[in-house]
């Protein structure tokens, strides 16, 4: 099934409402540079294309770059990385999101069920605890909120290492907009924000995302 770039993914999801950042796709090192002075420093830039899914095992993501010149040095480096099964590629130009916590959300088209949409602990202890859980889309307000209060990982919500508590009004759009991806497209079969970081100031921020279409026939 064919998967879409991070950059066309994020975009799907931000048109049905899920809440993301200021990112911009260029195709040129000068470009990359111009964009990153738009944004703002720190950034992050990552290789994208519709058959990159992995791009952190390749080494195709450069973090925290302070200035115009470091930013690019890696655009260039990037896109020299890039492999004649990449197809069509571009340079990921994102603000530097840091946080000490992760979480994860997204929608998988169950066999039995149909569309769900889940929310989970992510990071490191993901695998440990493994504390998420589900709806069937459609969700509402209500929902949402029972989801997030659903996590186990109750600690993780409210003040943290000396971070704000979780924006769990956002959060909930997030949830929401996910909710409303998977019925304006009925083609998507899975979407994935993995991670999902909460800054300091306790707003989850999408950093990375994956959706995946069903086949045309």
């Amino acid at each position: 099934m064919p998967t879409l770039s991070e950059a066309e993914s994020k975009r799907v999801l931000a048109a049905a409402g899920v809440p993301m950042l200021d990112e911009r796709v260029v195709q040129s090192a000068t470009d990359a540079g111009a964009a990153a002075d738009a944004i703002g420093y720190p950034v992050v830039a990552k290789l994208c294309g519709d058959a990159i899914a992995h791009k952190t095992e390749r080494g195709l993501v450069r973090l925290r770059l302070g200035d115009r010149a470091a930013v690019e040095a890696a655009a260039a480096d990037l896109l020299a990385a890039a492999r004649p099964d990449d197809g069509e590629v571009g340079v990921l130009v994102a603000p530097m999101v840091a946080g000490n916590r992760e979480l994860i959300a997204g929608l998988h088209d169950d066999p039995q069920f149909g569309m769900t949409i889940m929310l989970g602990v992510g990071g490191i202890l993901a695998e440990a605890i493994k504390d998420v859980t589900f709806r069937l889309v459609p969700i509402e307000r209500v929902d949402a909120e029972e989801m997030i209060d659903d996590l186990a990982t109750q600690a993780l919500l409210g003040p943290f290492r000396g971070e704000a508590a979780v924006d769990r009004d956002q959060l909930a759009a997030v949830l929401l907009g996910l909710s409303s991806a998977a019925q304006a497209d009925p083609s998507i079969v899975s979407a994935d924000l993995n991670p999902l970081i909460v800054t300091a100031g306790g707003t989850p921020i999408a950093v990375d995302a994956l959706v995946e279409r069903a086949a045309s026939s």
